[in-house]
């Protein structure tokens, strides 16, 4: 049986991402600062604005825990595995954010020995708060959350994201893209991983696959599929881990035939 969780933890997790969405929305097609990372990987203001607001906040509640944010984490931090460690992403969706789109939210997780044990996900557009609770089950504004009943690719709607890299690497990414558009009913891509595994434990989705991704992407969404009846794994078949770089996350009845998919390409 999975550790039982003080209820503090969820509570803080759930008081983060909302206050995240407060202040995302207060400051949303308003003026800010967005600079670059990358070529196409963006980064503005309000992200570092509410990650460094979030570490107070652990820093004061919990000081013996560890941070795992995106815009202020050491190059080599996620291969670190604390023993308790909230794994947080400010805004995921921050490309669309920056354009104003309304497609994003803010992800937290804790993980216990590295495995995300608490999470909330906030999309503050839509007032939509995902939560989960390893062993305990998953919601949905606090309404119990279940997956789809789809049983083929051919019946399926599927979901996915594309890595900064991809103006120097498309090959991979555009194949399994073509592989997956000619076998499920169709293909959407949001721009916000922790929405798309949201949305598969909400069954808007029945599958939804990405490589080369960072814990903060994916470390809460994933719990949440997990407890609401779904399978997640690496996208070759591997147990899941938030440091492992990619996600397979389905409603557990394609997830052979999309590992099936991968394996044909990859």
């Amino acid at each position: 049986m999975p550790e039982i969780q003080p209820p503090i933890f969820l509570a803080t997790a759930i008081e983060a991402a909302i206050r995240a969405g407060d202040v995302q929305m207060a400051n949303f097609r308003g003026d800010m600062q967005v600079d670059k990372k990358g070529a196409i990987d963006l980064v503005t203001n309000i992200d570092v604005a509410i990650e460094r607001e979030f570490r107070a906040m652990v820093a004061e509640r919990f000081p013996d825990h560890v941070v795992l944010g995106e815009e202020f984490a050491r190059t080599d931090a996620a291969q670190d595995v604390p023993r308790y460690c909230w794994v947080f992403d400010p805004i995921d969706g921050t490309t669309n954010y920056a354009h104003g789109l309304p497609i994003f939210c803010c992800s937290v997780a804790l993980e216990h020995d590295g495995v995300p044990v608490v999470a909330a996900v906030y999309d503050p557009n839509r007032r939509e708060l995902f939560t989960a609770e390893r062993g305990q089950g998953a919601w949905l504004n606090g309404e119990p959350l279940r997956v789809s009943s789809s049983a083929t690719l051919i019946d399926s709607l599927l979901v996915t994201g594309f890595h900064y890299n991809i103006h120097r690497d498309p090959g991979e990414l555009m194949a399994i893209f073509t592989a997956f558009i000619t076998r499920a009913r169709a293909v959407r891509r949001l721009g916000s991983a922790a929405l798309d595994l949201c949305y598969v434990a909400a069954a808007r989705f029945d599958g939804f696959w990405e490589l080369k991704l960072q814990p903060w992407d994916v470390a809460g969404g994933a719990l949440i599929v997990e407890e609401a009846g779904g399978i997640v794994t690496t996208v070759n078949g591997a147990a899941f881990g938030s440091r492992k770089g990619s996600v397979l996350a389905t409603n557990g009845r394609i997830h052979d035939e999309m590992l099936g998919v991968l394996r044909s390409v990859c």
